[in-house]
């Protein structure tokens, strides 16, 4: 840029930042990962997704939500490295997809991936969370025990979600993950129900993996081939939404980035965002259509305001008080987000299917998305020998299989 970065222009960029901050947050509070190096490898994913892309694309990388079950399942089951070896494994499937589509183009892609297999596995996403969400919203330790205090807060959290989603104006619109929390969290110091200890203990200057790593949420990376088997199909959904967001975002600007830099690029920068990230110890990243919608209000389409936001959550990632703020977000203030949150990916799920015009009355389709929906909703899991299969990774491979193998209805 001629004119030098202006207060202006970082106060803008620094804006796009505010609007992905809710949800960016969201995942690691709700995994157990740590909220700082979330921040951090947001930050670092965007700026390798841009030189990965030569600086073209005005989009943002952060936690994906696809990963949650996932995430919550194999730190559970395989341990906290492993899971970070599995999400890093999950990253370079793109590779995979990157190559298909420089071979073949997007139609590559939409030949194992169409929106028959995409829109019920993006349901899943939503609708295998969606008890997570109402425990949460019951109670004050995720047990679901009802708790009166909590279902008020929880309550107030939802209702200010939904209100800035329906009647928010302009810049407030994008953000109503954070407006609710704020709303919740502001409720619940009012109520007493917020332990202001930890802020009060925490360092201003802190090292995020050395935090993590006293309270278990980092460890180095171990690529064990149960955890990177359970967790690698699950790229499948969030490299479709990743499509989208290109269009989108292409649209937005009336520049053509599936041509230039071209798609295989954008799926190449966000896998290798997706892996950088997991190895550093963040969930997985993925393109935020929130800081798209930005975009598309504030007419700031220059990289340049990536690359502040960016720079912006790597520094904010050693604010210890920040952090310590985060941790202390009641759990009921997250349960009523995530009733809109999950319900809302479970009604883009639908989506899908409505806008490709998937008709429903064909049984070829009929069985892929009720075989789908059924096993990831479900949460089977298949122990096949030494190898784990389950949840949503399990449903994605059984529906791009029932795609390839099924005949086209007469």
């Amino acid at each position: 840029m001629n004119d030098g970065i202006g207060l202006k222009k970082v106060l803008l960029g620094v804006q796009f930042l505010f609007v992905a901050f809710g949800a960016l947050v969201l995942v690691p509070l709700l995994t157990g990962l740590d909220p700082a190096i979330a921040l951090f490898t947001a930050g670092a994913g965007t700026l390798l997704f841009q030189l990965i892309t030569k600086s073209t694309v005005p989009v943002f990388l952060a936690s994906s939500f696809a990963f949650i079950a996932p995430i919550q399942y194999s730190m559970k089951n395989f341990g906290v490295g492993q899971t970070f070896g599995g999400l890093a494994a999950a990253g370079l499937a793109y590779l995979l997809f990157s190559f298909l589509v420089y071979k073949g183009g997007v139609r590559a892609i939409e030949r194992f991936l169409p929106p028959v297999v995409t829109g019920p596995v993006i349901m899943v996403i939503g609708l295998s969370l969606a008890p997570v969400a109402i425990k949460m919203a019951k109670s004050f330790d995720g047990s679901g025990n009802f708790n009166g205090s909590a279902m008020i807060i929880s309550t107030v959290s939802l209702i200010t979600a939904i209100i800035v989603v329906m009647y928010g104006k302009r810049l407030l619109s994008l953000i109503p993950i954070l407006m609710g929390i704020i709303v919740g969290y502001i409720l619940s110091l009012l109520m007493g129900v917020v332990d202001l200890t930890p802020i009060s203990k925490s360092e201003w200057f802190v090292i995020p993996w050395v935090e993590a790593m006293k309270n278990g949420s980092y460890a180095l990376p171990v690529f064990d081939l149960n955890a990177i088997l359970f967790i690698l199909p699950v790229a499948i959904a969030p490299a479709i939404e990743h499509v989208g967001d290109i269009l989108a975002i292409s649209s937005v600007t009336g520049k053509n980035y599936l041509e230039q830099p071209g798609l295989h690029r954008t799926l190449l920068g966000d896998g290798l965002a997706t892996s950088l990230a997991s190895l550093l110890g963040g969930p997985p990243n993925t393109t935020y259509s929130e800081v798209t919608g930005a975009v598309a209000l504030t007419k700031a389409t220059d990289v340049i305001y990536m690359r502040i936001a960016a720079i912006t959550a790597i520094l904010l990632a050693f604010f210890g008080k920040l952090n310590a703020v985060l941790k202390t977000i009641p759990v009921p203030v997250m349960g009523g987000i995530l009733i809109l949150l999950f319900g809302m990916i479970a009604a883009i799920g639908v989506g899908t299917l409505v806008r490709n015009k998937v008709d429903m009355a064909k049984s070829r389709n009929l069985v892929i998305v009720s075989v789908v929906l059924v096993i990831g909703i479900g949460n089977l899991v298949l122990n096949l020998g030494p190898i784990t299969l389950g949840g949503i990774g399990l449903a994605g491979i059984v529906g791009v299989l029932l795609n390839l193998i099924l005949p086209e209805s007469r």
